[in-house]
């Protein structure tokens, strides 16, 4: 039985952010720029409603037909694009100005961003807990790698944690570059995939 995938619109826009917060509350790099359970439980939302504006306005995100999973893409042009320098320091400010943590991310993660090759880049992928385990997560990167593979693009990441590292391994991700050591915290590992023939 396969799974229906559709654009998710601005009327998915909090269903989005609740599964993004659902599944990434207990993930590696949310529990370091985000540390403590009641912390977390607060300030990880707005995090994740920032993150699917961003998303939003310069890429898309598909989501299940039943609402239980989704993915944020960002399609990458091979022209090297001005970057937007203030813009995980704004995201601090409104977020969360205390912590720069929330900052530090932003500009960790832009700094090993591989640039001169157009590609897609999964910005995230959420599934909601009850629903882990069933394929909706692979269902989703499907639909875009073959995609890339039809297309030629390559497709570019950063897994968060050991076990979606694995699944990206399956998928044909392999790692791109050093892992990003946090300050202090996990590690993340940059992953890229060939389109396949």
């Amino acid at each position: 039985m396969g799974v229906g995938i559709r654009a998710a619109g601005a009327e998915d826009r909090e269903l989005v952010v609740r599964l993004l917060d659902a599944a990434f509350q207990d993930d590696p790099v949310s529990g370091w720029v985000f540390p403590g359970e009641e912390y977390r439980r607060t300030a990880h939302p707005k995090l994740m409603a920032a993150f699917t504006d961003i998303v939003f306005s310069v890429g898309r995100i598909d989501i299940t037909e039943d609402g239980t999973a989704c993915a944020l893409w960002i399609s990458v042009p091979a022209v090297e694009q001005e970057h937007d320098d203030e813009g995980p320091a704004r995201l601090r400010e409104d977020i969360d100005p205390e912590n720069d943590r929330v900052e530090l991310i932003g500009r960790l993660t832009a700094g090993i961003h591989p640039s001169g090759r157009a590609h897609e880049y999964l910005w995230m992928i959420a599934t909601a807990p009850e629903h882990q385990g069933e394929g909706l997560g692979t269902a989703l990167m499907n639909s875009v790698l073959d995609r890339c593979d039809r297309d030629g693009l390559p497709a570019y990441l950063e897994a968060s944690s050991d076990r979606s590292r694995e699944l990206y391994e399956r998928l044909g991700f392999e790692p791109e570059g050093r892992p990003l050591d946090l300050p202090d915290g996990p590690r993340m590992w940059p992953m890229w995939r060939e389109p396949r023939g």
